[in-house]
């Protein structure tokens, strides 16, 4: 397939790039560079474009000339504004990329009569989920914070044009990712790049906030599995294969204990050296308390399976953190 990949120089999107491309897919990555934006992240690809998803003229010009001649089969949305303590500072930019841009660039896909529209969502337009159950695809949409609510409403313009224009389009909402590429504000490299330059560590509230984790690349797994084998109108979720023998999710106090466990096997340096940068602070407002997904559909309609454990995932993120240095350093 030839796929328009926005977002593509991210974390998550720069990862699927790679994907696709080793699985035969032709892939352009389409970024307008901001801060969560490397180019770094896709320079072996040979197809990019630097540009704004909000930009008509943009997309036109690109959607008009495909690759190589050869019009696209597929757009994956991976293009939005993601770090909710930014959008609790300033809301408007996340309505701007997330909603605007989303909708202009499902426009421009179907004035282009693009095949299908994948748009990456989060689990966290359901809001918190307390005790033992798990969200499904039919969960009530309960957004808690402006990336949230951004994120779910773009969902719902998208699908409202499967309905109303028969448009190919597909929801994917996936629990916490981590691996290669992600940017140093998010939880889990903020742990690592604290850890190794000897900085504080923060932790909001008392820690206990629980979380699902899944390793990027099941990630991009599920993704092409909605791409090659999903339904138009359909919504699918991704989630981690648990933790242990429990499937519960881990809280984010256990999670930082365990990637400085790692680190310091990784690194061979003293464990102590990076527990005893651990602090508490104010808890973030509005802080959901647990996500939890259920993606049986996934397993039965798509035939996808997590395939890699928290303790196997961490150790092969430790592991490209401590020989990438230069990678986040200069983020």
């Amino acid at each position: 397939m030839t796929l328009f990949i926005a977002g593509g120089a991210g974390f998550i999107g720069a990862n699927f790039a790679h994907y696709a491309a080793q699985r035969g897919h032709n892939v352009l990555i389409y970024d307008l560079l901001t801060y969560a934006g490397n180019l770094k992240n896709v320079a072996s690809l040979k197809y990019f474009v630097r540009g704004d998803i909000r930009d008509v003229r943009s997309l036109d010009a690109v959607f008009e000339k495909g690759i190589d001649g050869r019009p696209f089969d597929a757009v994956i949305n991976f293009a939005a504004e993601s770090h909710v303590d930014r959008s609790i500072s300033l809301a408007l930019p996340f309505v701007e990329t997330n909603v605007v841009g989303a909708v202009t660039l499902l426009e421009a896909a179907r004035r282009h009569r693009v095949q299908t529209f994948i748009q990456i969502s989060t689990d966290e337009v359901y809001g918190s989920i307390e005790g033992g159950g798990k969200f499904t695809r039919s969960s009530c949409l309960k957004p808690s914070s402006a990336y949230s609510a951004s994120k779910a409403a773009a969902d719902l313009f998208l699908l409202s044009y499967h309905h109303t224009h028969g448009m190919d389009v597909r929801v994917t909402r996936c629990t916490n990712n981590y691996g290669r590429f992600q940017h140093p504000e998010k939880f889990i490299p903020m742990i690592l790049s604290s850890a190794l330059a000897g900085k504080l560590i923060p932790i909001f509230g008392d820690g206990r906030q629980v979380r699902d984790w899944i390793f990027v690349d099941d990630h991009c797994d599920g993704i092409l599995a909605s791409l090659e084998r999903g339904k138009p109108g359909m919504i699918y979720h991704f989630g981690s294969p648990g933790i242990e023998a429990n499937d519960v999710g881990i809280s984010n106090m256990e999670l930082v204990h365990l990637v400085l466990r790692i680190l310091a096997d990784e690194s061979g340096r003293d464990l102590a050296e990076f527990t005893s940068l651990l602090r508490n602070v104010a808890d973030r407002p509005g802080h959901d308390r647990r996500y939890a997904l259920d993606w049986s559909d996934s397993a039965t309609e798509l035939e996808w399976q997590p395939k890699t454990t928290l303790e196997a995932g961490l150790r092969k993120t430790v592991g490209w953190w401590l020989a990438n240095q230069e990678w986040w350093s200069g983020v």
